[in-house]
């Protein structure tokens, strides 16, 4: 009888783990740049963060708007409206920063706002619009219907490949007896 309670309550506590964990459908981190709805893959989010002072690096590809000091990593910091060829707006409480994993670093992502975390399924999915070569270079990966609005995937390693090109190797840095 004391086995039958004890295997009772711990079914109990699994089932409402994993109604907590109904976070396993949840697949994309959404966002907005303008008036569109983002989204990336929540497995390559590292973490959401308000933005940090940033150092501007002279040389640095346009999009990126300079690193930054993130828990002792030093994290290249990509606009996705300068990657988007989007004017510039005002930072808001809204702004944010959304740290994602690429190959070989940590880059943060500068959004308009985070909207939620949210699951989509392939009866959602719409097929990506061939519109030239503007997109390819855009990095949509895949394009969902989720309440009602269309929300455009990026393919974080096509979007944060201006990041890779920030180089820290020994080359640029003075105090490793570098090129400035």
């Amino acid at each position: 009888m004391a086995e039958s309670k004890l295997g009772e309550r711990t079914r109990a506590r699994l089932a409402r783990l994993d109604r907590r964990r109904g976070d396993r459908d949840k697949n994309l981190v959404g966002f907005t740049v303008g008036d569109v709805q983002y989204a990336v893959e929540v497995a390559r989010v590292r973490e959401i963060l308000r933005p940090l002072p940033v150092v501007t690096l002279p040389h640095a590809p346009p999009a990126i708007v300079g690193v930054a000091d993130h828990r002792s990593e030093v994290v290249p910091i990509l606009d996705v409206r300068r990657r988007f060829g989007l004017p510039e707006a005002a930072r808001t409480r809204r702004t944010k920063w959304i740290l994602v994993m690429l190959a070989s670093r940590s880059v943060g992502l500068v959004v308009d706002a985070v909207s939620e975390v949210f699951g989509v399924g392939e009866a959602d999915r719409r097929p990506v619009p061939a519109v030239g070569t503007g997109d390819a270079a855009r990095g949509i990966q895949a394009v969902y219907a989720h309440r009602g609005e269309l929300i455009f995937v990026l393919d974080v390693d096509r979007i944060g490949a201006a990041a890779e090109l920030v180089d820290f190797g020994p080359r640029s840095c003075p105090a490793r007896g570098g090129m400035p």
